[in-house]
C-alpha cells in the first residue's frame, strides 16, 4: 500500500484575526481534524474487484485500506473472527502477520490476492506470521479455485484494482527475494557500549557493482546462512556423513545455506511419525497438527526435534525434504543513497539467548554482526517500502518515533533531507536501556543537532531510572510541542515492534491529541486514524 503524502497544512485562520501563534496552531489543528473526519466519515467502499461474466459474480479481493484486521497487534484469532463471513480473499489476508513487511515478497492483501487467483502456490512466505500463519493458509488453501467468479490464473486488469499483485517488476533483478543479486559486505562496527545488555552492529556493504540503488525508507533483504556449528551437530545425531550427496550438493552446504535449522515445520514432525511407534508416534502426530503433548513446542528448533525423538533417524535426503527452505530476512536501511552512493547500512541487534543448556541465536543477525568476512558476497534484494516515506515536500516538518534499531530509517530520513537540502524541520524521539551504553549514533545525531538539521532531538532511557521511562513517556511530555507540529502539518513516523512498542506510542498519541486538542477519545483516535488515511502517520513494524 503506498500512501499520499500531503503538502505542509495551510492556516485555516485569517491572519488579522487576534490569536497568538499557540492559539493559532490549536485552532488550526481542531478545524483541521474536523475537516478530516468529515473526509473519512463516508461508508467504507468495498474491496477491489475481478470484472467477470454478466452471469457470474464478481470475486472480492482483499484489500489493506479497508481490513478491520489489518493491525499487526491483534491475533491470529481475532483477525480469523472478524474476517470469518468475508470471502476467501479476505480471510487468506486476515491470516498474514499485517506487518506490510515486504519479506514475502508482497504486502498482506497482495501476498493473500496472488495466493487466491493461483498466481502463488507458497504457503509459507510470511515469516513474521510463522508457523501458525502457515497453517491457517493451509486450512484455507482447500477453497482456493473454488470460486468460479476467480479461476486459477485469473488476471487483474490494470487499474481495475486497488494494488498490485506482483511485488516488483518480473526479472528486474535485485529488486525481490525471487531474483537476488550479488553485494560485497564492507564492515561492522558495535554501537553500543562493551557493558551494554545488547551486541548491535552498524553494518554495511557495497552496492557498486550489484547495479542497486534505494530511496530511503525501503528495506535491503538478505539470505544468511546458518552457523556451521549447528549444521555438524544436526549431522551427527543423523549419523550421516557431511558429504552425502543431495542433488548434486553435500549435505553439510544444504544444511548451512539451503534449510531452515530453525522452528520444525509441521512435515519434520509427520515424518517423525511415519518412522516411530507408540507413544512417540502419538506426539509426532500431535505435533504435526499443531498441538503442544509437552508443553515444549514453542522452544523446539530442528535439533532440539531430533533430540526429543531419539528413535528416529530419518535419511538425509528425506529429511532435508521436510525442512523449510531458508528465508531471507529484510532490515530497514538506515543510510541515504544520494549521501552515499553505492553503499548501503544496515543497524542488526545481534540476537542469542538460552533454552535449558543450549544457546540459540538468530541466524542473520549473528552472520552478519560475527561471522561474514569483509569482501565476501551474499545474495541481496531492496524491497521496495509499502507507504513508508518522506513527504512529497521538503518543507513538510516530520516527527520520527525509533527506538533501538527502529532508529535505522529515521537516520536514513535525515541524510536524505541533508543531501536534498530540504529545510522542513525534524523531530527524533530515540530510546533504549542506558544513555551511557546504549545511544546509539549519538555523535552523528549531535552533530545533525549543531548543523540545525535536527530540530528537536528527545531521548528516554528505560533502565537509567527506578522506573522505566519509554519514548512514549517521553512524548507525554512533551505533548503540547508535539500537538503543535501535528497541528502545523507534520507527518507522524514509527518504527520498531509491532507487539508492544508501536500500539504504545499510538495510544500516547491519542492521549495527547484527546488533551492538547480538546477532544475526546473517540475523537482523538478518529484524528490519528484520518492522519493515517492522509499518509501522515506511516509505520514501519515489525
Amino acid at each position: 500500500m503506498n500512501m499520499v503524502a500531503i503538502p505542509p497544512q495551510r492556516s485555516l485562520i485569517p491572519e488579522n484575526a487576534p490569536f497568538s501563534a499557540e492559539q493559532r496552531a490549536w485552532l488550526d489543528g481542531f478545524f483541521g481534524a474536523i475537516l478530516a473526519a468529515e473526509g473519512g466519515a463516508t461508508p467504507a467502499e468495498p474491496g477491489p474487484v475481478t470484472p467477470s461474466a454478466p452471469d457470474k459474480p464478481a470475486a472480492v479481493l482483499a484489500d489493506n485500506d479497508e481490513a478491520p484486521w489489518h493491525d499487526p497487534g491483534v491475533a491470529l484469532d481475532e483477525r480469523m473472527s472478524m474476517a470469518r463471513d468475508r470471502p476467501l480473499a479476505p480471510r487468506l489476508m486476515a491470516a498474514m502477520a499485517q506487518q506490510d513487511c515486504g519479506q514475502c515478497g508482497y504486502n498482506c492483501a497482495d501476498y493473500a490476492n496472488a495466493l487466491f487467483l493461483g498466481k502463488e502456490e507458497r504457503l509459507t512466505l510470511c515469516a513474521p506470521g510463522g508457523k501458525e500463519t502457515a497453517r491457517m493458509l493451509k486450512q484455507l488453501a482447500a477453497e482456493i479455485g473454488q470460486d468460479a467468479a476467480a479461476p486459477q490464473g485469473a488476471a487483474l486488469p490494470a487499474g481495475e484494482t486497488g494494488a498490485s499483485v506482483h511485488a516488483s517488476p518480473a526479472g528486474e533483478a535485485g529488486r525481490s527475494r525471487d531474483n537476488p543479486v550479488s553485494a560485497r559486505f564492507l564492515s561492522r562496527r558495535r554501537l553500543n557500549g562493551a557493558r551494554s545488555a545488547k551486541t548491535t552492529w552498524h553494518v554495511e556493504f557495497d552496492l557498486s557493482e550489484s547495479g542497486l540503488d534505494y530511496v530511503a525508507g525501503d528495506s535491503f533483504g538478505v539470505f544468511p546462512r546458518n552457523t556451521p556449528g549447528l549444521a555438524d551437530q544436526i549431522i551427527a545425531v543423523l549419523g550421516a556423513r557431511p558429504e552425502t550427496s543431495i542433488l548434486g550438493r553435500s549435505l553439510r552446504d544444504v544444511l548451512i545455506e539451503d534449510v531452515s535449522l530453525g522452528t520444525p515445520p509441521d512435515s519434520l514432525f509427520q515424518l517423525f511419525s511415519y518412522l516411530t511407534v507408540g507413544d512417540q508416534r502419538r506426539k509426532a502426530r500431535a505435533l504435526a497438527n499443531g498441538e503442544d503433548p509437552d508443553g515444549d513446542a514453542a522452544t523446539l528448533d530442528v535439533l532440539a526435534a531430533l533430540c526429543k525423538f531419539p528413535s528416529v533417524r530419518p535419511g538425509a535426503e528425506a529429511f532435508v525434504e521436510a525442512l523449510d527452505p531458508l528465508q531471507p530476512r529484510l532490515y530497514s536501511i538506515s543510510s541515504s543513497h544520494k549521501a552515499s552512493p553505492g553503499r548501503i547500512s544496515l543497524t542488526v541487534d545481534g540476537v542469542r539467548y538460552r533454552v535449558g543448556s543450549r544457546e540459540r541465536i538468530g541466524v542473520a543477525s549473528t552472520f552478519l554482526g560475527e561471522r561474514i568476512a569483509k569482501g565476501e558476497a551474499l545474495k541481496v534484494y531492496v524491497q521496495k517500502a509499502h507507504g513508508f516515506r518522506l513527504p512529497e515536500s521538503g518543507d513538510t516538518p516530520v516527527i520520527m518515533v525509533g527506538p533501538g534499531t527502529g532508529v535505522a530509517p529515521f537516520r536514513a530520513f535525515l541524510q536524505e533531507r541533508a543531501a536534498c537540502g530540504q529545510g522542513g524541520r525534524n523531530w527524533l524521539f530515540f530510546g533504549h536501556q542506558h544513555r551511557d551504553h546504549d545511544f546509539f549514533y549519538e555523535d552523528e545525531f549531535a552533530a545533525m543537532r549543531e548543523s540545525g538539521l535536527l530540530t528537536r532531538l528527545s531521548l528516554a532511557w528505560s533502565r537509567d531510572a527506578e522506573g522505566k521511562f519509554y519514548v512514549q513517556d517521553r512524548m507525554r511530555e512533551v505533548g503540547m510541542d508535539l500537538w503543535q507540529w501535528l497541528a502545523q502539518g507534520a507527518h507522524f513516523y514509527i518504527c520498531g515492534d509491532a507487539k508492544r512498542m508501536a500500539r504504545d506510542v499510538e495510544r500516547a498519541l491519542v492521549e495527547i491529541v484527546a488533551q492538547w486538542g480538546a477532544r475526546s477519545t473517540e475523537e482523538a483516535a478518529g484524528f490519528v486514524n484520518a492522519l493515517k488515511k492522509a499518509g501522515r502517520y506511516q509505520a514501519d513494524v515489525y
